[in-house]
């Protein structure tokens, strides 16, 4: 069986909004609910588990009730980590088969990125999805001082990272640890070898105004564009 664990636990504080930037409105709905709908028309029996500040679920149950919004999941509250909220999500995962975690505000996930990354999981245990910088990459020394760097050695991550079921519930045994930034550095940590496979640029991470206008066109292109 495929899950997702769509992990919600922002803030407005970069939008400078009083509302998270999960709820707020991206196409005329909760970008949140953006997100969930990928993962449904991937696939329609997906489990998903949606992890959210325990402040906030009366307000998303409120916002599912004014949108008519009728995709079936799950909630669960989050840590003060995000380490610990994707803890409290694989908590409700029972039995075998994938699970992939899944920014709430990467909306524009595409259904063949979400195919490549659940059908090589399926064969070699995990799939992280990533695409190459186009910009020029300069590493920071401990002097201070910084030098130029082969930018075809960088990837940039994306989610959902999707992971045998059984793999990463053992990987999230280790406890916190800073270096901890994505589910892939946990499943590092527990001696798992990463498979990345390819992402799409336009699934971009919401978390700034600038990124709002992005996806807003980004959404309207894909929209408007002829079959």
């Amino acid at each position: 069986m495929n899950h997702v664990i769509i992990v919600a636990g922002g803030s407005g504080q970069r939008m400078a909004s009083a509302v998270p930037k999960q709820f707020l409105p991206l196409g005329g709905r909760p970008i949140l609910m953006r997100t969930i709908e990928r993962f449904a028309a991937f696939d329609p029996a997906m489990d998903i588990i949606v992890v959210l500040p325990q402040s906030q679920t009366d307000y998303w149950q409120r916002l599912c009730h004014e949108h008519r919004f009728g995709i079936g999941h799950r909630t669960t509250a989050g840590g003060a980590t995000r380490y610990e909220s994707v803890r409290n999500g694989l908590a409700l995962v029972d039995g075998e088969g994938l699970v992939g975690i899944h920014d709430g505000v990467r909306p524009l996930v595409s259904l063949p990125t979400l195919e490549r990354c659940y059908a090589m999981a399926a064969t070699h245990g995990n799939a992280i999805p990533a695409c190459d910088s186009v910009d020029s990459v300069r590493m920071l020394k401990p002097d201070g001082s910084n030098t130029a760097a082969d930018r075809t050695c960088v990837k940039l991550v994306q989610t959902p990272q999707v992971f045998d079921v059984k793999l990463i519930k053992q990987a999230y045994q280790l406890g916190y640890r800073p270096t901890f930034t994505d589910d892939a550095s946990v499943a590092e940590a527990a001696g798992i070898g990463i498979n990345l496979t390819e992402g799409n640029r336009e699934n971009i991470k919401i978390t700034t105004p600038v990124d709002l206008l992005l996806a807003e066109a980004i959404l309207n292109e894909g929209e408007n564009r002829p079959e």
